[in-house]
């Protein structure tokens, strides 16, 4: 990785101490789905899609009245108990009666309806303000939890295991929403595992759904689609843990319009920075109007022992559910069991040779354990290579350790023909170095607009949340374990916990705007060491998140849409650009500066060794005693001089 020093050379974070549709000749081949964007919907009445698009497909279509703008249809992809209590945030923090009017609305796979974390025992009536829907069919229905629910699939194409309806067979929908606004549940684990009390951050908050998310991933079109919908009916805050695999500027990004468009009406929308890390300017989703969020570790890690025939034990990280009761097996290396029969399982290849591994333990460097759990074996040892900062589910027992332990475990075999092992069962140990930013969450700096400080916030990694009853622990058709609570990280279960901190913080100030909920997190935020992440800021932004501070944040900064929209002014656009993100009439009259937006945080993007001097324009909004006092101090990373 190239050195921070390369990229950014001055970076200063002010902290305040206080309580298209185109003609032409293209082949079918080459044809492709385009969204004729017409903007929001202004109300809920049902309009004929088909006699409309029939009376578009006589006149072209771009620079029709009533066409916002035209954008290619592309594929995105989703960012995939403890860790409330490690953020200070405990299950007695103080609450409001206002709670219960919060909406969430979750853009995601779907929901689980029927999980213990959707209960609606208790819950009143939807809020008064709810204007939604609930896609009720056979196998679906809503509750006072679950007060909307509906899908999306503008080509009409399903899968063999797409359910039509808002039901979520992935898990991964589920999962967010249980972590952003689930119930209570006690005693809830993986077969043991992170035991204790599942909860989301607003337990009595209200959850709307909006699946966008199929087999193939999730497309543009049903993302805005979901967005307008979220705004219409009536959500508070929208939760998106999904994005681009590469970095788009704000007029191409259909997640950075919509996110847009809900400013407009309030609404805050928070982002999964992305799974591409420990790369620099990985973040996919950066507009400075929504929150974007990176995945850091908590309290908490699991770990799995090998113990092997000559009684060396060693230590790796898994999350292994299996209980080989002490049973030494035999283990055998993966280069001494090839398949050379070149036999299929589907459309798995076999790579080890069944008769030799079957009720064995395989060491395997390479194998994330499905071949040897397709060829029968009793598990697996494999190794990791990258940073040991995550532990993942495997179909079988299995451990996941180090270069060197790996070695050794070689060696033992390569040394007797009797090799023996045994795998125990995770156990749960105590993560000092926590907080931290786990290697696959992406980086920044912001790809698009160097000068606004990206990823902005970061919560936990190994949560325990609700599940899909339709999906493997592992995610692997041939797991047969099916769980109503499932462990699992990535920048996607970072995101719903700010979520549900960002409804807490709206349950106390209902009237503040989506900019002053985002000020309030990320200037109450736990500051975070780059000793251990080098990048810094561009790993966690402005720290660790630290929700029951966050309704007293003493001073915020807050913004408008007007202010946003000279943001884009500023930054060499004309007016037909920017009403590409604004879905509006809006014009370039006035341009404002990067460095003037009234942002949280502040960068400034300069050449190595150059000296510059820069003025931030900031209004800061006091929400304390009026007789408070501020003290302004800045801090900048260890290689950098700032004065």
């Amino acid at each position: 990785m190239a050195s921070l020093k390369s990229y950014i050379s001055c970076l200063l974070l002010l902290c305040f101490t206080s309580t298209l549709l185109r003609s032409g000749s293209a082949s079918l081949d080459d044809r492709k789905s385009y969204i004729e964007y017409m903007g929001q919907r202004q109300n809920k009445d049902q309009v004929s899609i088909s006699s409309l698009h029939l009376s578009m497909l006589q006149k072209p279509v771009e620079g029709m009245e009533g066409v916002v703008s035209v954008f290619p249809n592309e594929m995105k992809k989703l960012h995939t108990t403890r860790s409330w209590d490690f953020m200070g945030f405990s299950q007695q923090a103080k609450r409001t009666n206002l709670e219960s009017d919060i909406i969430v609305g979750m853009i995601d796979t779907g929901i689980w309806p029927e999980s213990q974390s959707f209960n609606d025992e208790g819950f009143g009536p939807p809020p008064a303000k709810w204007k939604g829907s609930c896609h009720v069919s056979s196998n679906f229905s809503c509750n006072n939890k679950i007060i909307g629910a509906t899908f999306y699939r503008s080509n009409g194409l399903f899968g063999a295991k797409d359910l039509k309806s808002p039901r979520d067979s992935q898990g991964h929908g589920t999962h967010t929403a249980s972590t952003a606004a689930g119930g209570v549940v006690n005693m809830a684990s993986l077969y043991g595992l992170g035991i204790g009390t599942a909860r989301g951050g607003v337990p009595s908050a209200r959850i709307a759904v909006y699946k966008v998310c199929w087999s193939d991933g999730c497309w543009d079109a049903d993302i805005l689609a979901a967005f307008d919908d979220a705004i219409a009916d009536g959500v508070d805050i929208i939760s998106v843990s999904l994005g681009g695999s590469t970095p788009l500027n704000y007029f191409k990004d259909l997640t950075a319009i919509g996110a847009f468009h809900a400013m407009k009406h309030r609404i805050l929308t928070l982002n999964s920075a992305g799974n591409y890390g420990p790369v620099l300017r990985t973040i996919t989703n950066f507009s400075p109007w929504s929150l974007s969020v990176a995945a850091s570790t908590i309290d908490r890690k699991f770990i799995s022992k090998v113990r092997l025939g000559n009684n060396r034990t060693y230590e790796g990280i898994s999350i292994n559910t299996f209980d080989l009761n002490n049973t030494m097996l035999p283990i055998i290396y993966r280069e001494n069991a090839p398949n050379t029969k070149g036999n299929f399982t589907g459309s798995r290849p076999r790579l080890l040779d069944s008769s030799l591994v079957k009720g064995k333990i395989v060491y395997d460097e390479l194998d994330s354990g499905v071949s040897a759990f397709l060829a029968g074996a009793a598990g697996i040892v494999t190794q990791y290579h990258g940073a040991k900062d995550v532990a993942e589910s495997f179909p079988l027992p299995a451990s996941c350790l180090g270069h060197d332990e790996g070695s050794s475990i070689l060696s033992y075999i390569n040394s007797t023909g009797i090799a023996s092992a045994t795998i125990y069962k995770s156990n749960q140990a105590k993560n000092s170095l926590a907080p931290y930013v786990v290697a696959f969450s992406s980086r920044g700096p912001n790809p698009i607009t160097r000068d606004i400080l990206k990823p902005d916030i970061s919560p936990g990694v190994d949560i325990l949340a609700s599940w899909s009853l339709l999906r493997s622990v592992t995610e692997i058709p041939e797991d047969n374990r099916r769980v109503p609570y499932n462990i699992i990280s990535g920048t996607s279960m970072a995101c719903p916990h700010a979520t549900g901190a960002a409804a807490y913080v709206k349950s106390y100030h209902p009237t503040w705007s989506p900019a002053a909920l985002k000020s309030a997190l990320m200037t109450t935020s736990f500051p975070m060491n780059s000793k251990i992440n080098s990048e810094a800021e561009f790993a966690y932004g402005a720290g660790h998140i630290n929700p029951a501070k966050a309704i007293n944040p003493g001073l915020i900064y807050d913004a408008e849409p007007i202010d946003y929209i000279k943001f884009l002014c500023g930054q060499g656009h004309n007016s037909s650009l920017l009403q590409m993100v604004t879905g509006d009439n809006s014009s370039c009259s006035t341009n404002g500066t990067v460095w003037d937006l009234n942002y949280p945080s502040f960068a400034l993007s300069i050449s190595p060794s150059e000296f510059i001097s820069r003025v931030y324009n900031r209004i800061v909004t006091n929400i304390g005693s009026p007789t408070s006092t501020y003290k302004a101090t800045m801090t900048s990373h260890m290689d950098l001089k700032s004065k």
